[in-house]
């Protein structure tokens, strides 16, 4: 049977969350004091919010934290049905430990409709002495200022490279075989800081055999981003049709997708030494484009379109 790493090395205790130093020592003061306020995770996919609310009911309630935890997923089950069932009914049941209270844990709560979040703020006010809450989301600002008024809110960063590499080694030391520096330095760049992405990239390439940054990328459906660098400087010194040929590739062979490759160019662009006016100009260019496929607009066109902006934007200068 395979083992799903995600889960396999998923933290078992507050110490083992990575890079969350100010959020675990507040949130092991709460456990020495046995209490907890509602709480806000708020921060992007993959930063260990999920994995930091369960270790602090695990470490709460001991053995029996499975019967004072509700887990629920917001974006699953997110109108006002789940506030009057799920959520009041588990919060009705006395708590089952010495501690007098119970976790409910809403992931990605920002996706809770206003009527569902208004509910919600009625059942925390009724049921405080016995259920705590703590909301998981990526935009704490979609919570509603009446839930985030009783909360305290804790966010969580993008793990930083170090941490990230550092647990990648020791899970290929674990699972016994060797990785180099510039493969973890790849999948630390394909994951950007979102560990579950960088665990399950580790497997799959550990599953394929062949542990480099070549076939990272592939695993990964991702391509190396000197050639979004590539793709913008072809751009800017008017090279259209060969910039346009390497789009291709990136469409077609890569399976990339207009968007995808729009936000490859933003992170190029934001890191190269270019004059100042011109990288203003590329990356209002990148934000145009990026509206107008959201909106509906055709990948092809609107791509050619930002290709032959770049290239004006180019011809500017030269």
């Amino acid at each position: 049977m395979l083992n799903i790493w995600t889960e396999k090395y998923r933290p078992s205790k507050l110490s083992d969350v990575i890079g969350e130093t100010a959020n675990i020592n507040r949130l092991n003061a709460y456990v020495k004091e046995k209490n907890i306020p509602h709480l806000i995770f708020a921060g992007s996919q993959g930063t260990g919010k999920t994995s930091t609310a369960i270790v602090l009911a695990m470490e709460l309630f001991g053995d029996s934290w499975k019967d004072n935890f509700l887990e629920l997923n917001a974006s699953n089950d997110r109108g006002i049905d789940v506030i009057r069932d799920n959520i009041k009914n588990f919060a009705k049941i006395r708590p089952s430990n010495d501690l007098g209270f119970k976790i409910i844990f809403l992931d990605e709560a920002d996706h809770l409709t206003g009527d569902a979040q208004a509910a919600l703020r009625r059942t925390m006010e009724m049921f405080y002495n016995t259920t705590r809450f703590i909301f998981s989301c990526n935009y704490s600002s979609k919570i509603i200022p009446p839930i985030q008024s009783r909360c305290v809110v804790l966010r969580f960063k993008p793990v930083d490279k170090e941490g990230m590499e550092d647990r990648l080694s020791y899970i290929a030391k674990n699972e016994n075989f060797d990785i180099d520096t510039d493969s973890l330095d790849a999948i630390y760049e394909i994951s950007d800081g979102d560990m579950r992405k960088a665990i399950n990239i580790l497997q799959a390439v550990h599953s394929s055999g062949k542990i480099t940054p070549v076939s990272i990328y592939e695993i990964s459906g991702e391509v190396n981003k000197d050639q979004y660098k590539s793709l913008i400087t072809m751009a800017l010194d008017g090279n259209f049709n060969d910039a346009r040929n390497y789009l291709d590739k990136m469409l077609i062979e890569y399976g990339l997708s207009g968007i995808d490759i729009i936000k490859g160019m933003h992170s190029s662009i934001r890191k190269e030494q270019i004059a100042p006016k011109q990288k203003l100009e590329v990356i209002m260019a990148l934000a145009e484009a990026e509206f107008r496929i959201v909106e509906g607009g055709t990948d092809n066109i609107q791509m050619d379109a930002l290709l032959a902006k770049l290239a004006y934007i180019g011809s500017e200068v030269n």
